[in-house]
This record gives structure tokens, C-alpha cells and sequence, in this order.
């Protein structure tokens, strides 16, 4: 806490933004701002309000979690908490988990239709042959007519399916962890993946990264593929055994458009590199110009409810 002039306290927040930058933040609070760098803002055990740094990775993030005695909220600025989980444990009990729903579901579905659309059309290879001034003109298939899997179909994957709805493609199945029905169609669980994987021509994977997921996407979830379909992963590294992938890869008989990788970054050498049939962006599906201006919305929201004793939005846990 600071003390103010009267004697009394304030409650710090730690925010990765400067508090200036941010309109409609309440008045009463105390912002700090930290990006991750070496030294703190603040002492952290004053903190009660922490915005975890973007992009900066497990390390930066669970960091100064062991010293946040006064901490009642810890809020990221990504769809995904893995990174911070290995700092719940460090936490009283009672401190809720907030992930920015809302934030990145517009870029992370624009990615994922570029990556389709690149790699149906094998942009990549055009590029190549512009390089070397070849003429590359040939037959290439396209998003229309095709069966599309939606795995994980939350906020993300319900903002993909609206950008396919252009597209004409023959069918969208959408799978999540519990069944539902949504005005485009059923959801289905992850039970009915090896009567659906059959049929789809794409796969998108929007799911986060949590027990239940991580490796889902196995030797067997591959094989069930029909032969030329593309996997295309926007969730998390993790949710795909990276060895199953690089040898359905190297048969030539799938291919694959990964915005994220396991390991990550994918180092220099690592053969996923060079494997064809496959395109790599460097884990970008939120780091456009449309995060920003989200983020710092959800933050004044957040906070403005969090001053108020109102609940707040995009609780996803509270550690015990």
C-alpha cells in the first residue's frame, strides 16, 4: 500500500501500460507500471491489482507472485493462464484468475484465416518462387466447398467461425469441452472427435492448454485425418505431439499452419523448420494493432468494477 498525505492507504495496481495511457481508470487506486524489466514498481506485497506483462513469458510473469501477500486479483492480457498457473500455488487463498476474453478473438481469427488461406493456396511457394523469379502458375485447392473442425470453441473459435461464414465451406463442426447448441449448430466434446476427424478437410485448434488438452493432438488424433487435410494451430504448442506431427509431415500426407510450436520459440535447427507442408508464424495470433486498444479497455472496465466491490468480468479461478 502507499500512504497518502492523510495517513490512510492506497491499493496498488501494477499495470504493463502507463496508467495515462488508459482512459476511464476510477480514481483511488494507485498505478504502477511494470513491463517486466528487472526492477519493480513498488514493493510488491502492497500490490492488490496485478496485470501480468504481455508476452513476456512464465518467468516474468510468476516472478514477483511469491512476495504478493496483499493481492486479491491477478489478471492477464492473453486468452490463454498457462503461463501464470505455476504461480497460483505461490497465492493465498481467494485471489481470482481473470483472462482477456474479449481482447484477442478478432486478430487471433484473422490469423487463422490467413493461415488457411495461405497455405490452401500455397502463398509460401509463390513467395519462394518470386524469390528466384519463377512463374509458379498451377491448380490449387480452395476454402470453398471444404469441411471445416473448429476443436475448441469458445470465444476464439466462435469469432473464427464467423469469419469463415464468407468462405462457402461445405460444413462446420465445432467441438469443446462441453456439449451445446449455438445459433450456427451443436457443439460437440472432445468424446466425438473420431467420428468428426474423419470428415474434415481443416482442423483448427483454439482450445487452451490444460490437462485434458495438452497432447490431444496425438498419432491417433492425426491418423484419423484424411489424407491432404490441414491442421492449423492457434491455442497453445502443447496441444500437439510435435513428433506425431513431423512424421504425418514428412509422409507428405498432412499439412500444417502453426502459429505456436512446442518448444517455444521453436529453436534454431529444430527439424519442424524445414518438414514440408508446413508454414510457421511466430506465435502472433494477438500482437496486432487491435490488442492494444482492447486490452486497455478491459483493464478501465476491470478496474472500475474492481473499485467499486462489483464482480468482475472473465473469472476463470480462485486459487484455494
Amino acid at each position: 500500500m502507499t500512504e497518502t498525505t492523510a495517513g490512510a492507504t492506497r491499493a496498488d495496481v501494477w499495470l504493463p501500460f502507463p496508467a495515462e495511457e488508459i482512459d476511464g481508470l476510477p480514481e483511488g487506486l494507485d498505478y504502477l507500471f511494470w513491463d517486466g524489466g528487472p526492477e519493480y514498481p513498488g514493493d510488491p506485497a502492497d500490490c492488490v491489482y496485478y496485470v501480468v506483462p504481455y508476452l513476456k513469458g512464465s518467468e516474468v510473469a510468476v516472478r514477483p507472485m511469491d512476495a504478493m501477500s496483499a493481492v486479491q486479483v491477478v489478471q492477464t492480457l492473453s486468452a490463454g493462464i498457462d503461463h501464470v498457473e505455476p504461480g497460483l500455488g505461490l497465492l493465498h487463498p481467494g485471489v481470482r484468475l481473470c483472462n482477456a476474453k474479449g481482447v484477442h478473438e478478432a486478430s487471433t481469427a484473422e490469423l487463422t484465416l490467413a493461415l488457411i488461406l495461405a497455405s490452401l493456396r500455397d502463398l509460401p511457394g509463390f513467395v519462394r518462387g518470386q524469390d528466384k523469379e519463377e512463374w509458379r502458375s498451377g491448380f490449387y485447392p480452395a476454402l470453398a466447398d471444404k469441411s471445416v473442425l473448429i476443436v475448441g470453441y469458445g470465444s476464439i473459435g466462435a469469432a473464427i467461425e464467423d469469419r469463415l461464414a464468407p468462405f462457402e465451406c461445405a460444413r462446420v463442426a465445432r467441438v469443446a469441452r462441453s456439449a451445446r447448441t449455438t445459433e450456427r449448430g451443436p457443439v460437440h466434446t472432445l468424446d466425438d472427435l473420431s467420428a468428426l476427424l474423419p470428415e474434415a478437410d481443416v482442423v483448427v485448434l483454439s482450445t487452451p492448454l490444460n490437462p485434458s488438452t495438452r497432447g490431444l493432438v496425438d498419432a491417433d488424433f492425426l491418423a484419423a485425418m484424411p489424407d491432404g487435410a490441414l491442421l492449423v494451430n492457434v491455442a497453445r504448442g502443447g496441444v500437439v505431439d510435435t513428433k506425431a506431427l513431423l512424421a504425418e509431415l514428412e509422409s507428405g500426407r498432412l499439412r500444417a499452419a502453426l502459429d505456436v510450436t512446442d518448444p517455444e520459440p521453436l529453436p534454431s535447427g529444430h527439424p519442424l523448420w524445414h518438414a514440408p507442408n508446413v508454414l510457421i508464424t511466430p506465435h502472433v495470433g494477438g500482437s496486432t494493432s487491435a490488442f492494444e486498444p482492447r486490452a486497455k479497455r478491459l483493464l478501465a472496465t476491470q478496474l472500475t468494477r474492481f473499485a467499486a466491490g462489483e464482480p468482475l468480468a472473465n473469472v476463470v479461478s480462485t486459487t484455494g
